[in-house]
């Protein structure tokens, strides 16, 4: 899977009715293409017992081309319950065919997605259920977890792993639909009482890549996952405890997912190419109907259009079924604006740091000594400095060392320092390497600030800050006869300040709607140990040929199973609550000061951290379990914020499925869903009012007492100030009146604060973001 860290922005392209053709290649065979295939649900004939039969008749009545293949099945997938349409191979002349019938709203060309790519427990305080659980018994808690199921949407599961295994676990629920498929290298006796069900999707894949002929495959069409990733995350969500993990002796100690005790499902959605839309969306569909808990996906949707957004699409479908769906927000950071998987209805998961690091250290030539991080196993580079070489001003690149930049006979023997950015981390030391380089010091520039990652390369190499860097780069250039020697110093914990928010964490304002704040919350996605594939080395490349049961990565990828995992430990404590309401609970009790106290800070400022950063702040799962209030939201709340968007009445049939519904009732503004979180832009207006709803679910009797804090030219006025609760599941409204001081327009582009719900045991509080025009 070509590089797993970087996060790009994809989108389904519509084809609008609107247009006149579709263009033919000028070839007389036209190549075919998937393309999704929005259906008009209330045209279906009733002759056709089904949609599914439906779907047939239509592609079969499309005219072919004699030189077309007619023994080849158009449909790919017959979507059920995530999609009213389906999926099928067209070539020009039928997809325009298809435009041109009344029953077709829309098609939209497949297009690819790719993944975002233990001491966490201790770090987020589960080293012990009791601990969390309070007032719950063991025997009721361990009965919850094993009745939760959470569906991974990845590139599939090595079930071999250890965090996979079942020992201790009860039968697999009753209600459980899903099963384990078989494949060449996959058989379903892989799957127990914790892997409960493994499924791959993979005929967008061979479309694209050519490999839909009855000829081999050019890998196996199982679940078995060839890349790592997925397991990574699956065993991070809910992955079983194993003693003595570690990656080749870092991090040692005992793996084990946020939800230990629940069930894993794998459907894998991704293969070498990447994630295709088709694949995802069916993935999506077959879990729904599985019978999944919480969805699970480490992979980017575009900033785009809720009713274009794939992942949008499938996830209000499962959310309307009550399944929780949290997605990794991107690793376009610190760059504004990046993020992705927005909608509103999905929990949006940012990246921070852990408390543990990998020290490593760089000593010059100048006797200075400067601190890093790694992952490097080996056996080192020695004690005696040697030559350090940088390619500042090479016209090939060779500064930040991407394939063939480097000339072996100025590197061979010697330690390269290379500045990080363009091409992966270990492909660096991997160029380092082949042209006979034999250490590399990885310096951060601007853009990465002073955020450390550590990476398991191939030759010694050590990660240093943009601060550091440059002291490096300084002295290369000054000094005659520059040296260095690296070394390495295992596995450190309780670093002080974390967690801090990581660099690579895409970042908010929200694009699509600037009403709903996003990201969500942040948790841990720095240096993560969790389950790995025996199919491939710890680096992810190719020539490494080490083998491990575990491995350290970094990516909003990892920690997004993270809050999947917490989101299955809530639902077993309250099976009652909504999504949006363990989402709420989330968002409300997270905490936005480190272990030092201070303000949360970002990695690639070196400043304080803000909402657009952070968004709630860093999860806090034993608050979570007891918020006292949350801001609860129905399926008719997001369809009433859809309406208020301003979206067609096809382009609201994308995505509200169900027959009969209109826009009679909608916000006047999206910013008045109840979100727990606020989102002001005043533009032209002076003042923005919103109202919100919120649901006790903490003790009877409850008395809450607003807080506010509010930037520098925003008056903001909380109506009524305090809150009585006389019973559980009561719902109490009040309104917020956020107003600009006359001139704030023009000394401010925006601000943060936040709105404090308080009483002696909870405080419920919601971060606010303030812009007073677009950035």
């Amino acid at each position: 899977m070509p590089s797993i860290f970087f996060f790009c922005f994809l989108l389904l392209q519509c084809i609008s009715r609107s247009s006149s053709s579709l263009e033919s290649p000028n070839n007389n065979v036209a190549k075919k293409k998937t393309y999704i295939v929005h259906m008009n649900h209330n045209q279906k004939p009733s002759i056709y017992p089904t949609h599914h039969d439906w779907y047939i008749a239509s592609l079969q009545s499309l005219s072919t081309n004699s030189d077309s293949d007619s023994d080849s099945d158009p449909l790919l997938y017959s979507y059920k319950t995530a999609y009213n349409g389906f999926a099928a191979s067209l070539d020009p002349n039928q997809a325009q065919a298809l435009l041109d019938s009344g029953s077709v709203l829309g098609l939209y060309e497949d297009t690819l997605y790719q993944l975002h790519t233990t001491r966490t427990p201790e770090f987020l305080g589960l080293e012990t259920q009791t601990s969390l659980w309070a007032g719950h018994s063991t025997e009721d808690l361990g009965q919850a977890l094993h009745d939760v199921v959470i569906g991974v949407l990845d590139t599939g599961v090595w079930p071999e792993s250890r965090s996979f295994d079942d020992a201790g676990m009860p039968e697999i629920p009753a209600r459980w639909r899903g099963q384990c498929e078989s494949g060449e290298d996959f058989s379903p006796k892989l799957c127990n009482k914790k892997l409960i069900g493994a499924r791959s999707f993979s005929r967008g894949f061979r479309m694209a890549s050519g490999d839909s002929g009855s000829g081999k495959p050019k890998e196996p069409m199982s679940p078995r996952d060839k890349d790592g990733h997925g397991t990574h995350t699956a065993s991070t969500a809910a992955g079983s405890p194993v003693a003595n993990a570690s990656l080749l002796g870092y991090a040692t100690g005992t793996a084990r997912g946020m939800a230990p005790q629940a069930r894993l499902a794998a459907y894998k959605v991704c293969w070498t190419d990447g994630c295709f839309a088709s694949d995802i969306l069916a993935g999506i569909d077959r879990a729904i109907e599985d019978g999944v808990d919480v969805l699970s996906l480490s992979l980017g949707g575009g900033s785009a259009p809720y009713f274009r957004d794939t992942i949008a699409i499938g996830a209000f479908a499962a959310v309307e079924k009550g399944i929780f769906v949290a997605c990794s927000a991107g690793n376009s950071g610190p760059t504004k604006s990046s993020l992705a998987n927005v909608a509103p209805w999905i929990m949006t998961v940012g990246a921070g740091t852990l408390d543990r690091d990998f020290p490593a250290f760089a000593v010059l030539g100048n006797k200075k000594r400067f601190n890093g991080v790694s992952l490097y196993s080996g056996k080192g580079m020695g004690t005696e400095p040697l030559s350090l070489v940088y390619f500042k001003n090479s016209s090939k690149s060779s500064n930040i060392c991407l394939p063939g930049s480097l000339d072996p006979a100025l590197v061979r023997g010697k330690v390269v320092l290379c500045d990080r950015g363009m091409n992966a981390r270990v492909e660096k030391g991997r160029v380092v390497r082949d042209a006979g380089g034999v250490g590399m010091i990885l310096a951060n520039t601007a853009e990465s600030g002073e955020e450390l990652v550590a990476d398991s390369h191939l030759l010694p190499a050590v990660a240093v800050g943009r601060i550091v860097g440059d002291q490096i780069r300084e002295y290369v250039g000054s000094d005659p006869n520059p040296t260095a020697v690296l070394s390495f110093g295992g596995t450190v914990l309780n670093v002080r300040p974390s967690p801090v928010v990581a660099a690579f964490s895409s970042r908010g304002p929200n694009t699509v709607t600037r009403q709903i704040l996003k990201p969500d919350v942040i948790g841990p996605g720095v240096n993560i140990l969790a389950a790995w594939s025996e199919a491939i080395g710890p680096s992810g490349l190719a020539q490494d040929t080490r083998k491990t049961n575990f491995n350290i990565m970094s990516g909003t990828s990892m920690s997004c199973p993270h809050i999947s995992g917490l989101a299955a430990l809530l639902k077993a404590a309250h099976p009652e609550w909504s999504p949006s309401a363990i989402k709420s609970a989330l968002m409300t009790t997270a905490y936005t000061r480190d272990n030092t106290r201070s303000q949360l800070h970002d990695a690639a400022l070196g400043s304080v951290s803000n909402p657009w950063s952070h968004g709630s702040g860093h999860v806090n799962p034993q608050k979570a379990l007891s918020p006292g209030l949350v801001y609860d939201a129905s399926t008719s709340d997001y369809v009433k914020f859809l309406c208020s968007l301003d979206y067609s009445q096809e382009q609201l049939q994308i995505l509200i499925k169900h027959s009969g519904f209109n826009c009679t009732k909608k916000f006047s503004d999206p910013g008045q869903l109840n979100y727990p979180s606020f989102s002001v832009i005043f533009g032209n207006k002076r003042v923005v009012r919103y109202t919100r709803r919120l649901t006790n679910v903490g003790d009877a009797g409850s008395v809450y007492r607003v807080n506010v804090n509010g930037p520098t030219g925003v008056n903001i006025t909380v109506k009524p100030t305090r809150l009585v609760f006389e019973k559980v599941g009561e719902r109490k409204t009040y309104t917020v009146t956020f107003v600009s001081s006359k001139g704030a327009k023009e000394t401010a582009r925006y601000g943060f604060g936040s709105i404090v719900w308080r009483n002696p045991q909870h405080q419920v509080k919601s971060p606010v973001a303030i812009a007073w025009s677009a950035l």
